[in-house]
């Protein structure tokens, strides 16, 4: 992806993510080759409400699967959108992480 800026590899891996599943920051910093940069990751998923297509930013958490993006969302609609994805979430937690856990350096080869 090399002819992308940072953000927009970001939302391209993102929207990779299968429904039901969810990724980290670092996982997606990994993949892009840039390890250590999970806070850039971050900052992308913040300014990706005006991202076209839509990323659904819900399904990125932090490397212990909490839900560190939650405020971005407002109330509990990260929650309810992994939720309504069937991934169960508890105390601001992903339940089960590993097993709902997408690494994208390892499902996309890179």
């Amino acid at each position: 992806m090399p002819d992308l800026n940072f953000y927009d590899q970001v939302y391209q891996i993102v929207r990779m993510i299968p429904p039901g599943r969810v990724t980290s920051y670092g996982a997606i910093a990994n993949s892009l080759g840039t390890k250590g940069s999970s806070r850039m990751v971050g900052y992308a998923m913040q300014a990706c409400p005006a991202a076209n297509p839509p990323v659904p930013a819900h399904r990125v958490v932090n490397s212990q699967g909490l839900l560190t993006g939650k405020f971005h969302f407002g109330g509990d609609l990260m929650e309810q959108l992994l939720e309504s994805e069937g991934v169960k979430v508890e105390n601001d937690k992903v339940v089960d992480f590993k097993k709902v856990f997408w690494d994208p350096a390892i499902e996309l080869g890179m």
